[in-house]
């Protein structure tokens, strides 16, 4: 038996390999598009719960704010990726002054907490590198990737379950697909999303310095619940400063973008 369950990843790996926009190999067992569809349902879902607990955020500057960064950065994205063109691009202003947090998922659908942009202080420039390494993250198919590793991961509990007569765990199998939309992304996609997304916010016009001062803010704020919340889908090693440096320098010595016309993003509220 359990040589059986230790055989089910490999043998789904051999038939579900695929290759992310850095040339990193992902296991993609659930399809991009199963993703998109899935967290759709998973944004009307939650637009639905936050209007309801008096939750969005009526703020017209945030909004301006976030439509004219996001419209740059989904420009270049349109640019580089043309089939996310058909993507329902929007964002969600979620009125959480403790929070520091955004997201993407999968299809376009954005959000800002707005205790992101009040507690650390955020210039146009680092905004933009948060919505650029959240996009980074969609346009990678991190939630496909996500949401295929729990798969596998609950076939081998099931196995288990179904083995030793456990329905809990057989039943566990179906519940990780229910939340790999929300698991932390590996260390080599978070790595990932930091190359995209700086290399995104630079062809939308924005600067690639501005990501080394954000990260130094968010971990000069990591003790705090908010920004922990951020911290634990955003893993910090050390050196991600650096590299964030390093790659901010090669980005500044070439020729600056000419910042795109801005793409219409859908703002909620």
């Amino acid at each position: 038996m359990r040589r059986l369950i230790l055989a089910i990843p490999f043998a789904l790996t051999l038939a579900s390999c695929a290759t992310s926009p850095t040339g990193r190999t992902q296991f993609m067992l659930v399809p991009p598009d199963v993703a998109i569809n899935e967290s759709r349902l998973a944004y009307a879902q939650t637009l639905e719960e936050l209007t309801g607990s008096g939750r969005m955020l009526h703020d017209p500057a945030l909004s301006e704010r976030a439509g004219r960064i996001t419209g740059r950065l989904v420009a270049a994205a349109v640019r580089t990726w043309p089939h996310t063109a058909g993507w329902e691009w929007s964002v969600a202003l979620i009125d959480d002054p403790e929070m520091v947090n955004a997201w993407c998922m999968a299809g376009g659908r954005m959000a800002i907490y707005s205790g992101l942009v009040s507690k650390l202080d955020l210039s146009d420039d680092e905004l933009a590198q948060v919505m650029g390494h959240e996009i980074a993250h969609a346009v990678a198919n991190h939630s496909a990737e996500q949401m295929s590793l729990a798969i596998v991961q609950g076939l081998a509990v099931a196995a288990v379950g179904i083995e030793t007569g456990n329905r809990d765990k057989a039943n566990a199998a179906d519940m990780l697909a229910t939340v790999a939309l929300s698991l932390p992304n590996s260390r080599g996609a978070e790595y990932e999303a930091d190359q995209l997304g700086m290399e995104l916010a630079h062809r939308a016009g924005y600067e690639p310095a501005a990501a080394v001062t954000l990260w130094n803010k968010m971990r000069a704020e990591g003790g705090s619940p908010g920004a922990l919340q951020f911290l634990s889908t955003h893993p910090n090693p050390e050196n991600r400063a650096a590299r964030l440096a390093a790659q901010a320098e090669r980005l500044r010595n070439q020729p600056p973008a000419q910042p795109p016309n801005s793409y219409p993003v859908r703002i909620h509220p």
